[in-house]
């Protein structure tokens, strides 16, 4: 349960500093690259003596790592054109249900049990996180992009899914806080290529406070997702229940921290939302 409260606390304040982001002018890419390697920094600080621990099935926790590196990167860029093309708010309807697919390979993979609460209490877990995502709607500036909906819902979905699977099959012998700052690592390259490629031909200009910002970045979102993998082994409830809790809870606390610090308005559909999610922690809870 701490290590899910913890992951909660660290994920809303990453909704936080991106919120701050625009308003000192961050180039937010160039911050998240620099946000891998912070993290990377954070695995090394904390578990780096579990690196002479180098278990048997190294392999595949690369091909796994690499995976994950890969949908971090090109699932983030994938969001920041979607957002021009097809607008803000249907973005991040995508990527928030995403925890649908996550979820339904979840309980067909491990054959987990459901219960009328659970299934209710995912249901409402759906209908809130709808109704609090959904917004007004934007003016694009150009024709929509539906493929990339569709890549951003299910992509996110597999990233959640191949963390869950990982840890449960293949993180035995080596620690959990060591495969999250590889899979960081490994973005982290990924991105700075991208940066250095933009650099030489003059489409994006570097600035030293987006490495300050990514640094500041980096430690919530690295235990955001080693608190994740964490809880998955540690907690007795279902992986799904887990899912479902985590990403109600974190737009539940967003939500409110919108409206308290950053003065965004509380709308009827928005409240309904923000009720169907504290009903469904509730009916979660009671399920497991």
């Amino acid at each position: 349960m701490i290590a899910l409260i913890g992951c909660i606390v660290c994920s809303s304040f990453i909704f936080v500093l991106f919120k701050v982001f625009p308003k000192y002018n961050i180039d937010t890419f160039q911050a998240i690259v620099f946000n891998y390697f912070a993290a990377t920094a954070c695995a090394l600080l904390f578990f780096g003596k579990e690196l002479n621990q180098i278990p048997s099935n190294i392999n595949v926790i690369l091909i796994a790592a690499i995976a994950c590196a890969l949908l971090f990167i090109s699932l983030f860029s994938l969001m920041g054109f979607s957002s021009q093309k097809n607008g803000l708010a249907i973005t991040s309807v995508a990527v928030k249900m995403s925890m649908a697919v996550s979820l339904i390979a979840m309980i067909i993979a491990y054959k987990e049990p459901l219960s009328i609460l659970k299934i209710s209490g995912i249901a409402c877990a759906f209908l809130g996180v709808l109704l609090v995502s959904i917004q007004k709607k934007e003016k694009s500036d150009s024709k929509s992009s539906v493929w990339m909906l569709v890549v951003l819902f299910f992509g996110s979905g597999l990233l959640d899914f191949l963390l869950n699977y990982t840890q449960k099959y293949e993180l035995n012998d080596w620690h959990a806080g060591l495969f999250s700052g590889l899979g960081f690592f490994l973005a982290g390259l990924i991105g700075l290529c991208i940066i250095i490629v933009q650099i030489i031909k003059k489409k994006m200009t570097f600035a030293f406070k987006n490495v300050i910002a990514g640094f500041i970045l980096g430690v919530p979102n690295y235990f955001s997702i080693y608190l994740l993998i964490n809880t998955y082994q540690t907690s007795d409830w279902n992986d799904s229940t887990v899912l479902a809790i985590l990403n109600v809870s974190i737009v539940l606390i967003a939500s409110f921290i919108g409206l308290l610090l950053f003065q965004e308005k509380l709308s009827l559909k928005k409240g309904f939302g923000l009720m169907f999610s504290i009903l469904a922690i509730m009916l979660l809870y009671l399920a497991t």
